[in-house]
Order: structure tokens, then C-alpha cells, then sequence
């Protein structure tokens, strides 16, 4: 079981990275409405959330259907550190709160999952 589990936690970080890699992108000014789509960035992190899907399908061969979205909640923490590291979002102390909230959810919800 250790090892879906981390095929879904990794999965689970992919798609964070994608998100920001797509709200980068959101960032720039393009010439039409194509371009905006159709950029390296927008195309490669789409690709990045299609491998964090296929994860998150190859972790519940093996993870429990409880344990599942306990797993995926972790991926409100990566958006966090992530966007303060790349995008250079401010973490307030409302954000910092809630964070700690989801991880001793986490916490809660893992102890009581089959």
C-alpha cells in the first residue's frame, strides 16, 4: 500500500506544480485568444495534469478509497509553499491557519482510515 500511496502523493504534487505553472501563464499578456492556449507553458502543464491524473488512477489500484482524498488534500499545502516560492505569494496568518487545519485534518482523518 506505501507504494500507491506515493504514486498518489506524487501525483498529487504534479498537479500542483501544473497549477502553478498555469496561473504563471495566466500572468502574461498574449496576442489572441490561440496563443494564450496554446503556449509551452499552458500545453506542458496540461500534459503534467494528465500524469497527475493517471497517478491518482494508478494510486487507488491500491490505496484505499478512504485513504484516497486524505491523500489529495495534501495538494493544498504544495500550492501553498509553491506559490510562495515561485509566484511569491504572501502566506497570511488566515492562510497559515487554514493550513494548519487541512494538515491536522490530514492528521485526523489518516488515523481513522482502512
Amino acid at each position: 500500500m506505501l507504494k500507491f500511496a506515493l504514486i498518489m502523493l506524487t501525483g498529487t504534487f504534479i498537479a500542483s506544480v501544473s497549477q502553478i505553472a498555469l496561473k504563471k501563464a495566466a500572468e502574461k499578456e498574449y496576442p489572441n485568444k490561440l496563443a494564450e492556449y496554446l503556449n509551452p507553458l499552458v500545453m506542458g502543464a496540461y500534459i503534467v495534469f494528465f500524469a497527475a491524473s493517471l497517478c491518482s488512477v494508478l494510486g487507488y489500484r491500491g490505496v484505499p478509497l478512504s485513504l484516497g482524498p486524505i491523500l489529495e488534500a495534501t495538494g493544498y499545502i504544495w500550492v501553498a509553499i509553491l506559490g510562495k516560492i515561485f509566484l511569491k505569494e504572501k502566506i497570511s496568518k488566515k492562510k497559515a491557519l487554514g493550513l494548519v487545519v487541512i494538515i491536522l485534518g490530514i492528521i485526523i482523518a489518516s488515523m481513522g482510515a482502512k
